[in-house]
């Protein structure tokens, strides 16, 4: 089991989009975040997710041109990819199972919530029956899902995920290596047992 941190950029705000923007204005917006997150860590991200999923058709060449090599913005796959941009992965990301969704916009409840997750994880587990791997993101807000009377259906979902036999809890990064490890590309580090 990897433990750890993956440090990832996401904008400054996400009600400052990159909608729009100038090639140049959001080169520098990037920069400016990976900068800030790296000076606060000592870690520069390897990682980036946009804010509120959003990208230019410039975004992904940019990240890579600023080291990032996987983003997480196409909710496309449950297994990671290539892009068409040298060097920048595709990392799953799921808005079904993003606890905003699910609890403000739909109103569903905590029974709802750790049936969904435990379905989640059952399929992807069947689907990699075949030993070529799935991932399950599960995004979680403070401000939602820590809510005092959603605490116990977010213990009963994680204890879920983390008891299944075929479960890896891990970082993005590190599936990001694994990828990389398993598909023999250059840039492999720290892949996974």
């Amino acid at each position: 089991m990897q433990r750890g941190w993956s440090w990832l950029g996401h904008g400054a705000s996400n009600s400052h989009l990159f909608t729009g923007l100038e090639r140049d204005v959001e080169r520098e917006r990037i920069r400016e975040v990976l900068g800030t997150i790296e000076q606060a860590t000592g870690v520069k991200p390897r990682g980036w997710m946009g804010p509120g999923l959003i990208e230019t058709f410039n975004t992904p060449e940019l990240l890579a041109a600023e080291g990032v090599g996987y983003i997480l913005d196409w909710t496309d796959d449950d297994q990671p990819y290539p892009t068409t941009v040298p060097g920048l992965l595709s990392l799953p990301y799921s808005v079904e199972l993003n606890d905003i969704g699910i609890f403000v916009s739909k109103g569903l409840t905590g029974p709802d919530f750790v049936q969904m997750v435990k379905d989640q994880v059952d399929q992807l587990a069947e689907d990699a029956a075949d030993g070529s791997g799935r991932v399950m993101a599960l995004a979680l807000h403070p401000f939602v899902t820590g809510q005092a009377f959603r605490a116990r259906y977010l213990d009963e979902a994680l204890e879920y995920v983390v008891r299944h036999p075929a479960v890896w809890t891990t970082t993005s990064d590190a599936i990001a290596d694994h990828y990389l490890a398993a598909t023999g590309q250059a840039g492999a580090s720290d892949p996974c047992p």
